[in-house]
């Protein structure tokens, strides 16, 4: 690989986000993930490990490309779109390999919350997530701290659980609340959840049931999982032409039906991007600049 390629993964954050590599002529070789895009990357030229099948595909390597995302769960998600729009050669799959379900939070006679493949049936639903044990060990931590299930009438087991737990149905409304605003990523109510458990994983660990204290740290991972900040992956709809500038670089990520799918960027002027980038929907601007500052920096170093 030729020494400005290498110099360039310097300019990778620490970070979450999605990497893509390009050959000579600007044909994409592959799109990738990372918990942490410049080591990540790094480790393709240092320890390929259990992906030596890639070996010839890093000689061809002749840019590389990254967007920062705000979170693993957004990186998942962009990773998922880009693959499912177009699948470069080295890819095995055309997306990840993650389950996307939902939450539904039910009423009636069986309250409390369920996993869902789609957004169906009554009661709000909550999403999309990536990856189903993920959702179920988050709905586990969520039912161990706020119960709903046992929040009934006319169900003998479930009515004494719920005299064990100090609840009753005069209980549901407020624990459904709390629920939402957790879900909702009420950062009060969803620091009073995880503070729970974790003095709950604690206690566990003190008194020696070490298998229990690994089932809540799992739950408190997967609700950080779920409730982490993304914006590429959305239930409804939405439509959104992203746009960032920096240093005479434009990066563009298109959203359709929900989706953020496309990211392209180019060489354009300041006064040609202007209008693009004040169009930007509020949600994304922070997104699109830091990608294009990135952008920029990769590129410079490479030029």
């Amino acid at each position: 690989m030729a020494y400005p390629v290498r110099a360039s993964l310097r300019e990778l954050p620490a970070a979450p986000g999605v990497y893509r590599f390009r050959d000579d002529a600007g044909k994409v070789l592959y799109i990738g993930r990372a918990r942490n895009l410049r080591r990540r990357v790094q480790s393709y030229w240092v320890n390929l490990g259990d992906r030596p099948h890639l070996q010839r595909m890093v000689r061809r390597i002749a840019r590389v490309e990254g967007v920062w995302c705000d979170s693993e769960h957004e990186a998942a998600w962009l990773e998922r779109n880009l693959l499912e729009q177009s699948k470069p050669r080295w890819n095995r799959t055309e997306g990840g390999a993650e389950v996307v379900g939902y939450i539904r939070l039910a009423d009636g006679s069986k309250p409390g919350l369920r996993f869902e493949h789609t957004v169906s049936g009554g009661g709000p639903h909550f999403g999309p997530y990536l990856g189903g044990l993920r959702i179920r060990q988050a709905i586990s931590g969520l039912h161990r701290v706020l119960p709903l299930q046992y929040t009934v009438e006319g169900d003998g087991s479930a009515e004494e659980f719920g005299r064990l737990f100090g609840i009753g149905p005069a209980d549901r409304d407020a624990l459904a609340r709390t629920a939402i605003a957790v879900l909702q990523r009420d950062p009060a109510a969803l620091g009073a959840l995880r503070d729970e458990l974790v003095r709950r994983r604690d206690r566990a660990a003190g008194e020696l049931r070490y298998e229990f204290a690994a089932k809540v740290q799992g739950e408190i991972e997967a609700l950080e999982w779920i409730c982490s900040e993304q914006k590429v992956a959305w239930m409804e709809p939405r439509d959104a032409d992203v746009y960032g500038w920096a240093d005479g670089v434009l990066v563009r990520f298109e959203l359709r039906g929900g989706r953020m799918s496309t990211w392209t960027q180019r060489a354009v002027g300041e006064a040609s991007a202007r209008e693009r980038v004040a169009a930007t929907p509020a949600l994304w601007r922070p997104f699109a600049l830091r990608n294009a500052e990135l952008a920029a920096r990769l590129l410079k170093v490479t030029s």
